[in-house]
């Protein structure tokens, strides 16, 4: 099975790529088929994050482990195409660079048989140029929870009575 991607990058200008790579293929194929289908030299920081039809951000696949804390993050060259993609499921976030944070919405678009003489991974189209610079991106709150700092200051509170604090003052 071949799995044909539209991967647009997250800018007011229609600026987006078209790829086709086999079902099989890794999470990391597809991070280099659409680094070099957009110019870049593929030496920064990346992830691919599962995400729904509201393009909200969901689980992370990673470039490598960076062993932090104890939640084991999938990896992108352990994770194939098929395993998380399918009918149902066909968007993905890829970030590229956390420094300057290209940002591309990634849907597979068909799911498609093989062709005879084409190499896969195949960049099929090409719309619009990538600008110099990574375009501005806020990140939205995506939680429903409240800040827990927005409210005012409890102005009863004296913050020199250590008595009601729970902490021994002879800790070292």
């Amino acid at each position: 099975m071949i799995y044909r991607f539209r991967a647009i990058l997250d800018t007011e200008e229609d600026v987006f790529r078209d790829l086709e790579i086999e079902a099989t293929a890794t999470l990391e194929d597809l991070h280099n088929a659409i680094n070099q289908s957009f110019g870049f030299d593929g030496a920064e920081v990346a992830a691919f994050y599962l995400s729904d039809d509201t393009w909200l951000q969901g689980e992370e696949f990673a470039q490598f482990d960076m062993g932090e804390g104890e939640s084991q993050l999938r990896i992108m060259n352990e994770t194939s195409l098929d395993s998380i993609l399918s009918e149902t499921q066909t968007r993905l976030i890829y970030v590229y660079d956390f420094l300057n944070m290209w940002r591309f919405l990634v849907e597979l678009a068909e799911i498609t048989t093989y062709e005879d003489g084409v190499t896969y991974p195949n960049l099929m189209y090409v719309h619009g140029q990538i600008p110099d610079q990574a375009p501005e991106f806020e990140m939205e709150d995506q939680s429903q929870e409240k800040d827990p700092y927005s409210d005012e200051f409890d102005d009863s509170y004296d913050v020199d009575d250590y008595d009601d604090l729970n902490f021994d003052q002879n800790w070292n």
